[in-house]
């Protein structure tokens, strides 16, 4: 399974890099995330709770960063294992300051196994998706949080009230949403056009048949009556 994209971020390259690394932001903006420490240099381990289709269940699990070229880079290494199965991925993430934004591009290869595996590739990389980009709405937050600081506070992510990560509805509707996106390629944007196009049309022609119908019926009507008369 493999994953990639891009978020902006409204903060210059200074200030997300070191969040990226915090453990305490990243264990509050990571859905489903239960707990996050350090337990070596850049290494941590974690529990995640997480739901995919009918297999639901927590997964224990490291994280290893490697290859760091601060502030710019860093590579990562994930293994986890729990009663939905194990996954184990590798990835890449770089920043680039734009005009005082920051781009963060993200590269990354997973292999899943167990009853995780049986969902299906399709909604695993959906749900993939939809954790990742919960994930750096979170973190967008947080440094929005921290640049919106009064000078000379010392900012930590329990005092800004984040907000709580996702709940099973909030992640289920992004996961639906990434599903929408995956079919609307630019093909079936045009196909899903031609059609209202079409529907739109024979609404209208039946609109002006059923018009010219009742018409036709309300003038028979009015000459019988004047007939009659």
């Amino acid at each position: 399974m493999k994953v990639e994209g891009s978020y902006t971020f409204a903060a210059p390259q200074e200030v997300v890099w070191p969040m990226l690394q915090d453990p305490d932001v990243l264990a509050n903006i990571m859905p489903g995330c239960e707990a996050l420490e350090v337990v070596g240099e850049n290494e941590f381990k974690g529990i995640l709770k997480i739901k995919v289709g009918p297999v639901q269940g927590k997964f224990n699990g490291t994280v290893q960063l490697n290859d760091i070229a601060a502030p710019d880079s860093f590579a990562i290494l994930v293994n986890g294992r729990g009663a939905p199965g194990f996954v184990k991925g590798t990835g890449d993430l770089h920043l680039t300051e734009e005009n005082g934004s920051t781009i963060l591009t993200y590269a990354g290869d997973a292999q899943v196994g167990g009853r995780l595996a049986s969902v299906g590739q399709r909604l695993l990389e959906t749900s993939a998706r939809a954790i990742i980009r919960q994930s750096l709405e979170g973190l967008d937050q947080q440094i929005q949080a921290r640049m919106g600081a009064p000078e000379g506070e010392e900012y930590s992510p329990e005092t800004v009230g984040p907000p709580p990560p996702p709940s099973q509805i909030a992640f289920a509707k992004g996961v639906a949403q990434n599903m929408w996106e995956d079919y609307m390629t630019e093909e079936n944007r045009s196909l899903l056009l031609n059609r209202l196009l079409l529907a739109a049309g024979a609404v209208i022609a039946l609109s002006v048949i059923a018009n010219w119908f009742a018409n036709k019926v309300a003038n028979k009507v009015v000459r019988q009556l004047e007939d009659k008369s």
